[in-house]
């Protein structure tokens, strides 16, 4: 008998570059190896306590039941009056939908607007899992890069050539992962006027918006006229602001026609996000003050990492480096070394036992991507031994390869 085959879905997945550095990494240390790891996007703080105490009231309150597919209806009404208070518009509780992470809100965005053949525009470098959504439903994705020289930000004109009959959306991630690019206002307002005159839906992921850094302020494309409101899907959640990575909470706002097929869609998939895990993403929204100081916290300790491991990465010679605006990430150059970013990786990680993640995951293989959501100690020891590594490498070169 012969034995049925995969899905086409199942077997043209990719796992997740990142998860998959982030397990052999932690396999290593499991053994007993001092491991330097930038892997992984995740915060390497705790929640905040008053979150996690209102998740654990919500437990023992028995809150452990189905609720609204959609989400608690007050978190829904809570999140409603943060984006009124944005600019969004007047936002209704019904437009709001809270799922199982901010992975599945941009899941949940892709399958809603996207059939078999439809075209969608990501700017590369790219959030590792975007191409994969968009070939989940049957799309086909249309890549934009931009290097470190233009900041990481695609220019009006790329977006326009990248324009056919079949664009049905593009997607937009500001502040950026893998790069901590942040476009200004001006920037995003040129691109987003391409898309709403040709008629095409933007995916704004912001799970980054509050990560900023130098003065900079992240913006949303949904609040800039009534016909890019009309077109946006927003896309943000609790994990990177409030270090809540395993509650798997996202959340999502769109327009009403779109919400209610999000709704529909999330209904048959998942039901509901955790109910009890809703009720410390509520307390969250309805104790302002002590949110706010606990993101400060965070940021002040983010904004020195960052800058020290930039500093210490651009003094490694052949290293070039861009000064990230958003989130924990910084995005270096490595392309004077003449490797590939798999094999630069690769070997940083048996050599030197440093782990990051290559830039081929995110569609730029001249760069690799350090997390700096990590210890001040883990920083230093990655600097140094990163440096010992380029030497080598700058070393095996000939002269006139670093002429």
């Amino acid at each position: 008998m012969t034995e049925p085959g995969l899905s086409i879905w199942a077997r043209q997945i990719a796992p997740s570059p990142t998860l998959v550095v982030d397990a052999k990494a932690k396999a290593l240390k499991a053994s007993g190896k001092d491991v330097a790891v930038f892997g992984a996007g995740e915060p390497d703080f705790d929640t905040p306590e008053f979150i996690k105490e209102a998740c654990a009231k919500a437990l023992k309150d028995g809150q452990t039941k189905y609720i609204a597919s959609a989400g608690l209806p007050a978190l829904r009404s809570a999140l409603a009056a943060e984006y009124k208070a944005k600019g969004f518009g007047d936002v209704k509780d019904t437009q709001v939908i809270v799922s199982p992470g901010g992975k599945f809100s941009c899941y949940l965005a892709i399958m809603s607007v996207i059939s078999p053949g439809d075209e969608v525009i990501i700017p590369a470098p790219y959030w590792v899992s975007y191409p994969e959504m968009v070939k989940l439903a049957g799309g086909i994705p249309k890549f934009v890069f931009a290097g470190d020289d233009t900041g990481f930000r695609i220019q009006p004109d790329q977006l326009r050539q990248a324009i056919t009959p079949k664009t049905r959306l593009v997607i937009l991630n500001s502040p950026s992962n893998p790069t901590g690019a942040v476009y200004p206002r001006k920037e995003l307002e040129a691109l987003v006027k391409i898309c709403t005159d040709a008629g095409i839906y933007i995916l704004s992921d912001e799970i980054y918006e509050q990560l900023v850094y130098d003065g900079v302020t992240s913006c949303s494309p949904a609040t800039f006229s009534p016909e890019a409101a009309k077109l946006t899907i927003t896309a943000a959640g609790f994990s990177k602001t409030y270090a809540m990575t395993g509650w798997r909470l996202g959340t999502l706002v769109a327009p009403p026609k779109i919400a209610a097929a999000v709704a529909d869609l999330q209904s048959q998939m998942t039901s509901n996000a955790t109910s009890f895990a809703q009720f410390g993403a509520l307390a969250a929204l309805q104790q302002p003050e002590k949110a706010k100081a606990a993101v400060a916290t965070m940021l002040a300790v983010f904004d020195r990492r960052r800058v020290h491991l930039w500093k210490g990465l651009n003094a490694i010679p052949g290293l070039r480096c861009f000064r990230s605006e958003g989130a924990f990430y910084l995005f270096p150059n490595i392309s004077s070394f003449g490797l590939s970013s798999d094999e630069f990786a690769a070997r940083l990680l048996d050599e030197e036992l440093v782990a990051l993640v290559q830039g081929s995951a995110f569609g730029a293989d001249d760069y690799v991507r350090l997390s700096y959501a990590t210890s001040d100690d883990v920083i230093d020891k990655g600097i140094e031994r990163l440096g010992r590594f380029c030497a080598r490498l700058a070393a095996r070169q000939p002269a006139a390869s670093r002429a």
